[in-house]
């Protein structure tokens, strides 16, 4: 039950779910030994049983008073005012039930039973013990005392301490059980911190593979092929943004290429608006098409995701595709939002391309498995490439969707 549970949080909350269940317990005794007096004292107009039905009245009232608080003031009221209201209903039952026979025993058993049953303020089961074992003192020797008085002897049912005995019995398995749960737990805890810890190596492992493709890499290649002389101007200030992201451990947000000003639901601010804006400035013809309003149902993180994966697929169409247009897609289902990337370009096999070709492996896939979502690629050499990205959607699917084209 508690194997989940926090450890300083174990022991009390079986404690507390033990406490309720036995004061349950006595509400229900409590309330059928009302039941029965009021019968009793209906059906035979000898007797007057009336006065024993105020005393549980009483105890009754504190019981749930313990059952709803849980405080040891109202547990010590129970006990203080229930040990003087049995004593006046054993006196009560006994002296006009004569002989007492099993209605007289029932009555009894069931208000001592009920006293005994007392879950109180004990955050441990050392004190829930203890609390029942208070009780049952008090039981008894309230009906003790009756009995002396009005008969010279005890009454005092054996059923009681059966029961107290399977109380305490349940009790003590309870507190052994919990060195086993506490053993498991530790594993369970363990385990999870691992499987996190591992979870968030391997995404910062991603991330910055993907930022080192975008970046270094991505500039070296662009060095290596820039005309001889100096370094265009355009150049120079990607380097220069792109070394202050990786300096300053910017990579590590989830959202490093959106500005904290900018709204992921907003197609002019977003995250894939710069990747075609920066396509485009590097000469590509990028089209748009489909629903632009499709990205307001993206979270932060899948926002961030997607516009990096992107860039790095009209990167691609710049380099190998031997074209310089592509069409970007965007869509969306009942819970993702899809964007396709396509190019007449000459092709390729995904299956051939080298151990240096990280752009689909580390800027596109591992970058939206991030974030829950696939990438799927259909290339046919000679006739062009098909990118498409899914992620999941965060917000519910609009009404009324409304296309669009830039």
């Amino acid at each position: 039950m508690s194997i989940g549970l926090p450890a300083h949080l174990r022991k009390e909350s079986v404690s507390r779910a033990f406490a309720r269940a036995i004061n349950t317990v006595a509400l229900v005794c409590f309330t059928l030994a009302l039941a029965s007096v009021l019968s009793l004292d209906a059906g035979d107009s000898s007797i007057a049983l009336w006065p024993a039905a105020l005393a549980i009245v009483p105890m009754l009232i504190t019981v749930g008073l313990v059952h709803r608080y849980r405080t040891t003031f109202f547990t010590v009221a129970h006990i203080v005012i229930g040990g003087p209201a049995i004593y006046w209903f054993s006196l009560t039952v006994l002296s006009e039930i004569q002989p007492l026979g099993a209605a007289g025993q029932y009555l009894i058993t069931l208000t001592t039973i009920a006293l005994m049953l007392i879950g109180g303020s004990g955050k441990t089961m050392v004190w829930s013990i203890v609390w029942c074992t208070i009780g049952l003192i008090v039981a008894e020797g309230a009906v003790s005392l009756a009995a002396w008085q009005l008969v010279g002897h005890s009454v005092v049912p054996r059923s009681v301490f059966a029961i107290y005995a399977v109380v305490i019995l349940v009790l003590l398995t309870l507190r052994l059980s919990q060195r086993g749960v506490r053993r498991v737990q530790s594993s369970l805890h363990r385990a999870a911190r691992d499987d996190e810890l591992a979870n968030l190596r391997y995404g910062i492992e991603a991330t910055s593979a993907a930022v080192m493709h975008d970046t270094v890499l991505g500039h070296l290649a662009a060095i290596a092929h820039a005309p001889y002389g100096a370094m265009s101007a355009q150049l120079q200030r990607e380097i220069q943004r792109d070394l202050e992201v990786i300096v300053g451990e910017e990579w590590l947000s989830e959202s490093v290429s959106i500005s904290k000003e900018s709204s992921q639901g907003d197609w002019q601010t977003s995250a894939l608006m710069v990747a075609i804006t920066e396509a485009r400035a590097k000469d590509l013809v990028v089209e748009v098409t489909g629903d632009l309003s499709a990205l307001s149902r993206l979270d932060a993180t899948g926002a961030a995701a997607l516009g990096p994966a992107v860039k790095q697929c009209l990167v691609n169409v710049i380099k190998h595709s031997g074209t310089m247009r592509a069409e970007v897609a965007i869509f969306a289902s009942a819970d993702e939002v899809s964007v396709l990337v396509v190019d007449a370009g000459k092709g390729f096999d995904e299956a051939e391309t080298g151990a240096d070709r990280l752009g689909l492996r580390q800027s596109v896939r591992r970058r939206i498995e991030l974030v829950a979502g696939t990438v799927q690629v259909w290339s046919t050499p000679g006739l062009g490439t098909s990118v498409m990205i899914r992620v999941p959607a965060n917000a519910p699917e609009p009404a009324v969707s409304t296309g669009g084209s830039e």
